[in-house]
């Protein structure tokens, strides 16, 4: 599921869209501020942000070069959501780097005819170029290897026994490596949606996990209140 944060100072806007990319199947954040913003974009690295220009204290330009400096961004897609509809403003968004600059008033039928396009072109680059995939058929954080034809895991070239919800776990947060995955999301990937347990199952799991991968039991961040990552 493609991650849209939404960061604009009106709150109408943020609930239009909030309503219609949540019936689209994205999993939407909203902020009404920028450096809440930057923070959520540093945690839950999102797939798409759709941003505002005039935002208060810093603006949604400035966050956007803030984005195309960090190279660990550059899977980010930007669109700028913007009143300033001026031919140099619209220039100045895109020589940044934003992918699309929509002025407002907007149609919300186009909007989300592009943010479609738009990841589908990123999801297109990212399948042929997995930065964390060795080939095609391994996952790999640091010297930690998912061989995922052989279902097998290395750390350090040494086997690590797994039970199969453990390495389905280490798996779906290699896929997603950077991003917080929550309790409630890896339950619905890992035990199905007809399981009706509670999130501290996987907090079990994830204990257990992290002894198997012995001194490196810290290698899974845990980040409270909203899930786990690997960096």
């Amino acid at each position: 599921m493609d991650r849209i944060l939404i960061i604009d100072d009106e709150e109408h806007i943020l609930e239009l869209l909030d309503f219609n990319l949540s019936l689209e199947g994205y999993e939407v954040i909203t902020t009404m501020s920028s450096l809440d913003g930057l923070d959520i974009i540093k945690q839950d690295k999102p797939d798409l942000v759709l941003l505002d220009w005039m935002l208060p204290k810093m603006s949604g330009i400035e966050l956007l070069n803030i984005i195309r400096s960090d190279e660990d961004y550059d899977d980010i897609a930007v669109i700028m959501l913007t009143a300033k509809n001026m031919e140099e403003d619209k220039l100045e968004g895109l020589t940044i780097g934003a992918d699309d600059y929509v002025t407002k008033p907007f149609s919300i039928k186009e909007l989300s005819a592009r943010v479609k396009n738009i990841l589908k072109r990123y999801n297109k680059q990212d399948s042929n170029n997995k930065t964390n995939k060795i080939g095609s058929n391994k996952l790999k954080a640091g010297d930690l290897i998912l061989e995922l034809d052989r279902h097998e895991v290395y750390l350090r070239d040494r086997l690590i026994d797994l039970t199969v919800k453990e390495y389905g776990i280490l798996k779906l947060l290699l896929e997603n490596k950077g991003r917080v995955i929550s309790r409630e999301y890896i339950l619905e990937k890992i035990w199905g949606y007809d399981y009706f347990g509670e999130t501290r199952t996987v907090d079990v799991h994830i204990r257990y996990l992290r002894k198997k991968l012995g001194e490196d039991e810290n290698f899974i961040d845990t980040i409270r209140g909203l899930g786990y990552k690997i960096k």
